[in-house]
């Protein structure tokens, strides 16, 4: 069914719904707007049978294709993507698609992965849902935003103790020659300068400037970039990876490598709970002793400073020590 209406601008806005699709248009004229509309509505009378047949596995495919190539997570969204359309809901009909649909695969998926891990894939679907709507106007609204999405998880508060430390170097051998010192050594430049596992592993020497003391960031998690000061322990560090090829990256790991490799000498060092990422806890706990807020918040990178609480993990018994 057509509706009219003229706009404050003087134009005709016309907006034709259909078996869920909604698309909207401004013209000139009346006579301009009743013409799309009729057009518009006989096009989705004869598509409507090839329509119906489409499913959100299509759907999840389209975006996979289409959208995902345009974002720094490309590959995490292409294959959990490829996970949903393997679900049950990846069959259900565009068409047909409700709230109900994604609340008992929110159901399914809690008995799974964790409420983190539910909350980010409810995240990607929604991205989805918009697209359909706004552009690819196959959908009239995003059904995920009328369900329930589970409680945020605490952040965590794991600190590394220098026992657990002197376990990991020497779970890793001491020998930066082998991947799995290094990434140690990564486990340790992470502390000292609260850089990710991943702008880690992209440093290449031309990033760093030793006489400044400042490494140079193109890329980060925000997607801006940033120039993180170093300490001297920082810079010794650095110094003490072998020579990499000019251009190559200083510790010559992925990401992906720098992970696994530590969760190897994590686990030969019989250290429980402990992932690469509670370095950066660790780092912003420290650094928050010889840097004010604002400094800080610059230094790792948050545009919020209300993000610090999220890492910040000192414990009352510290602070107690500090009051003296």
């Amino acid at each position: 069914m057509a509706t009219f209406r003229k706009l404050p601008s003087g134009k005709w806005q016309a907006q034709v719904a259909r078996k869920g699709v909604r698309r909207s248009a401004s013209f000139d004229t009346k006579r301009s707007a009743q013409d799309w509309a009729a057009r518009q509505e006989y096009l989705a009378l004869n598509q409507s049978a090839d329509t119906d047949k489409s499913t959100l596995a299509d759907l999840f495919d389209r975006y996979a294709r289409d959208e995902s190539p345009k974002r720094r997570g490309a590959r995490w969204e292409v294959i959990r993507l490829s996970r949903l359309a393997r679900d049950p809901l990846g069959q259900v009909r565009v068409s047909e698609v409700g709230p109900s649909d994604l609340a008992a695969w929110r159901d399914r998926r809690m008995a799974e992965v964790s409420a983190g891990s539910v909350r980010r894939e409810l995240a990607l679907l929604s991205a989805v849902f918009n697209v359909a709507c706004r552009e690819w106007r196959v959908l009239d609204q995003n059904p995920v935003s009328e369900i329930r999405k589970p409680p945020p998880t605490p952040p965590r508060d794991r600190r590394v103790s220098d026992d657990e430390i002197e376990l990991l170097v020497a779970a890793g051998g001491g020998d930066l020659q082998s991947k799995t010192g290094r990434a140690v050594h990564a486990f340790l430049f992470a502390i000292e300068t609260a850089m990710r596992a991943g702008e880690i592993a992209r440093l290449t020497d031309a990033d760093v400037d030793r006489t400044a003391r400042v490494a140079h960031l193109a890329l980060t998690k925000n997607g801006s970039a940033r120039d993180v000061p170093l300490s001297r322990r920082a810079i010794d560090l650095i110094d003490a990876l072998p020579a990499q090829k000019a251009g190559r990256a200083l510790f010559g790991l992925s990401s992906a490598q720098i992970d696994v490799l530590f969760r190897k000498a994590r686990d030969k060092a019989a250290i429980a709970d402990l992932t690469f990422h509670d370095s950066r806890h660790e780092a912003i706990t420290r650094l928050s002793r010889k840097l004010d807020v604002l400094s800080l918040a610059r230094s790792v990178g948050h545009k919020d400073v209300r993000m610090l609480m999220v890492y910040y993990n000192e414990s009352a018994q510290d602070l107690a020590q500090r009051l003296d």
